[in-house]
């Protein structure tokens, strides 16, 4: 897939990128793939998913590593940065027929060096447990498809239970499982437990216990993705609707609603402290949202096509501190607040918990996040205090992050500035101004979110803030299914009788649940790299490196910078040295 532009340059595959920590570098000997190597025709395929479990053995060999590629699934020793991928030798591959896995997640309360819980979902409905380990399959839920026949679009083991799961289904609906119990010979009956906006749970009507224990039905067509928060009281859901709905996992209660500008919303990621969500989708955005103020807060354009993956990165989250002094206890003191995946980044979400639980400054607190998309690139953001805080002074501590100025708009942003058939949308907010504060205050109310007459006032007052700038760019809204910033004069005025006809903006658009692009800080990347020829599926980061997969079935690792081993970076030099003699 071709980058748009068509110079060479734009279509040369990037091996390295340099951020502000450093170089980040490529390393082909650590690239996992099928054994045979053959490029995969992912043409109508599944997205290839990557799983990595740490079974804390003492060999320092402790990552495993699950993908699936098309109807295969394979399960291998992950050497990371530190050894060459033995691709002769998966610990476990299996290869399934008249369906196709989609999706899979470890049990890390359970995993050890002897045994570990892999959860798989089909294209065709089922789930499965299997122990890659072992070599055995333990279960098949939803075998005769009685409970749901659409394709499972996300699996995962809800946090701290060793037999609890949830699975989401392109169906719209999500289902609650007990490894423990059965499905069932007959189709479940439901009885309603709770209904809301746009969402309705049901418990499962039998006699003797079994699955599915609940049945969340969530917005109109499919559910795409959906992630617990870091401390797995809250659930985030996306879905085709391109409404991203947050609920409490536990009182089944819907938190918070935000809208993506056009189109379905594909991928969502917490922060590591429970602070923020970034979602992902078919408006070529990146759109972070506050959990606590439940209101869009900022944008960010980098992609040319629909993003596939976003994730935070919580090794390269900074945290600065002005005065230490302020700090009473140690790290340790603050880990019971949160209940992050990896322990090794307990040092900084605990200092982020400080950071966001005062009124004070005493910590300044720079996010970062990545996403990948179908244009092949993968972007990085820092997401700064200006942002977070644009009411406050701006820190001392300051990054690359760019947001660029309402009242001057750079000339020529490379493609960053973002544009509608016949006109240009307005540039944002400066960056230490967003909204108004007294709008922001009430568009961050769990009450205006789900209120459409305050909502309305509150777009009201918004644009009454903006009026001078509004009168001058008031036209056309984007449009759904089509890429920001790449719609061609051409097909202008075709696509604005398709809109007029099919679609009505203002039942969200300009509303707390659908900031207009002007109303919100954009953020340009970091950096936006082509980093393979297939569209990208997967984007991991670990502690010594950074793991991405395309549709071709290549999961690549990038060793971070000063995480390569000599030998490794020499085994590249010379590999790099017989490529250069033999075009010579």
């Amino acid at each position: 897939m071709a980058t748009e532009g068509g110079g060479k340059e734009m279509n040369e595959i990037k091996t390295q990128f340099t951020t502000r920590e450093g170089l980040y570098k490529l390393l082909p000997h650590s690239e996992y793939s099928r054994p045979n190597r053959v490029p995969f025709n992912s043409q109508g395929s599944n997205p290839v998913r990557v799983s990595f479990v740490n079974l804390n053995d003492q060999s320092g060999n402790g990552d495993r590593l699950c993908f699936n590629v098309g109807r295969e699934l394979y399960f291998y020793i992950y050497k990371g940065v530190r050894k060459a991928a033995d691709l002769s030798k998966p610990i476990d591959k299996r290869i399934y027929k008249g369906t196709q896995p989609t999706c899979h997640d470890f049990n890390h309360l359970t995993a050890t060096a002897e045994s570990v819980s892999l959860l798989v979902g089909f294209s065709a409905g089922q789930v499965q447990l299997i122990d890659p380990i072992k070599k055995e399959t333990s279960k098949l839920f939803n075998e005769e498809r009685l409970i749901d026949k659409s394709r499972v679009t996300c699996v995962k083991w809800v946090p701290g239970s060793e037999s609890l799961f949830l699975v989401a289904h392109s169906s719209g609906s999500m289902y609650l499982y007990n490894v423990e119990h059965t499905c069932g010979a007959t189709a479940p009956h439901y009885q309603l437990l709770k209904q809301g906006e746009s969402f309705a749970v049901h418990t499962c009507k039998s006699k003797s216990t079994r699955n599915p224990l609940l049945k969340w039905t969530v917005g109109e067509g499919a559910l795409n993705e959906f992630a617990f928060s870091p401390d797995g009281k809250f659930l985030a859901c996306v879905s085709q609707d391109g409404f991203l709905r947050v609920f409490n996992f536990d009182s089944v209660e819907l938190h918070g609603t935000m809208k993506s500008y056009f189109g379905g919303l594909l991928c969502v990621c917490w922060s590591p402290d429970g602070k923020y969500i970034v979602t992902g989708g078919e408006d070529d955005l990146v759109t972070v949202w506050s959990f606590l103020d439940c209101r869009v807060i900022a944008r960010g354009h980098g992609h040319k096509s629909w993003v596939s993956v976003v994730a935070f990165d919580p090794y390269t989250t900074s945290v600065e501190e002005s005065d230490p002094m302020e700090f009473s206890g140690s790290d340790e003191d603050f880990q019971d607040l949160l209940h992050f995946g990896r322990d090794r980044a307990n040092s900084t979400q605990s200092r982020l918990s400080k950071r966001n639980s005062t009124d004070s400054r005493p910590v300044s607190v720079t996010y970062r996040f990545g996403s990948v998309g179908q244009d092949t690139q993968l972007c990085l953001w820092d997401l700064t205090e200006d942002i977070l805080f644009p009411h406050q002074p701006l820190s001392r501590a300051r990054t690359h992050t760019n947001v660029m100025n309402a009242t001057s708009p750079p000339a020529g942003s490379n493609g960053h500035s973002v544009t509608t058939p016949g006109n240009s949308v307005p540039p944002p907010l400066p960056r230490s101004n967003s909204l108004p504060h007294s709008a922001v205050s009430n568009a961050g109310s769990k009450s205006s979110v789900m209120d459409g007459a305050i909502a309305s006032g509150v777009s009201k007052f918004a644009t009454l803030s903006l009026h001078d700038r509004k009168e001058r760019h008031h036209e056309k809204d984007h449009k759904r299914n089509h890429s920001m910033g790449h719609i061609s004069s051409k097909s202008s005025d075709k696509l604005n009788l398709v809109t007029k006809a099919k679609t009505d903006p203002a039942k969200t658009l300009g509303t707390s649940l659908c900031p207009r692009m002007e109303d919100v800080p954009l953020l340009e990347p970091l950096i936006c790299k082509k980093i393979a020829h297939e569209r990208l599926a997967v984007l991991v980061f670990l502690e010594d490196c950074i793991v991405t997969a395309c549709q071709e079935g290549f999961i690549c690792t990038w060793a971070r910078p000063g995480k390569v081993p000599a030998e490794q970076f020499c085994r590249q030099e010379d590999r790099v040295q017989g490529v250069l003699q033999d075009q010579s």
